[in-house]
């Protein structure tokens, strides 16, 4: 039974809130279905972009085997790397109810390398093998991120509209049909009363 006193004023003043919360659990669940929507639209980026890191790995590992034949590992330890001092990540911020998505984008540095004491085509390909493969797992890295944040999110949106849903509606609910029902019991007994006292 509630403790709220039982008068059209708490009934009203519940009702208005049940329509609240109502009108909360309806952004929650269109919250929901945009964010899944995305979850789905960057799950097939995060697949594309899998799929080139997968290839540009492979060819700087055939690359990288093919240098060591020709230097070395310790010759190829000791080649030049690219100039890397202007080199950066672009990253192109947006936002989706409230959660931060990116793209991201790898700036080589425009600095050349120094030049090598033995230079040889297999250490150029390599070089270029490896900046390729550090692009391409830059973009797939800010996709990853934009998952995480959009699971995290989504998670806890599902838990507030299943809160408003399965319990403070109902409960909600159960009070205003306890208030109105004594309030029909408050109102017989007032008719009651003035019956009687008309026939005296």
């Amino acid at each position: 039974m509630s403790d709220t006193s039982p008068t059209r004023s708490a009934v009203i003043e519940m009702k208005d809130e049940r329509r609240a919360m109502h009108e909360g659990y309806v952004f929650l669940d269109e919250k929901c279905l945009l964010l899944a929507g995305e979850i789905l639209r960057q799950l097939q980026d995060h697949g594309r972009l899998q799929a080139a890191f997968d290839a540009r790995h492979a060819q700087a590992l055939d690359a990288l085997a093919a240098a060591v034949a020709r230097h070395g590992l310790e010759g190829l330890q000791v080649h030049p790397a690219a100039g890397a001092a202007d080199a950066a990540v672009q990253v192109t911020p947006r936002a989706l109810m409230g959660v931060r998505l990116q793209t991201a984008q790898w700036r080589p540095g425009s600095a050349p390398a120094a030049p090598a004491v033995l230079p040889s085509p297999e250490a150029e390909a390599c070089r270029a093998a490896f900046a390729a493969a550090l692009a391409a797992a830059t973009a797939l890295a800010a996709v990853a991120g934009n998952l995480e944040r959009l699971s995290a999110e989504y998670r806890r949106a599902v838990r507030r509209a299943r809160a408003l849903q399965d319990v403070m509606l109902p409960e909600l609910d159960h009070g205003i049909g306890d208030i109105e029902s004594r309030l029909e019991e408050l109102e017989q007994e007032d008719a009651v009363w003035m019956r009687q006292g008309a026939s005296r």
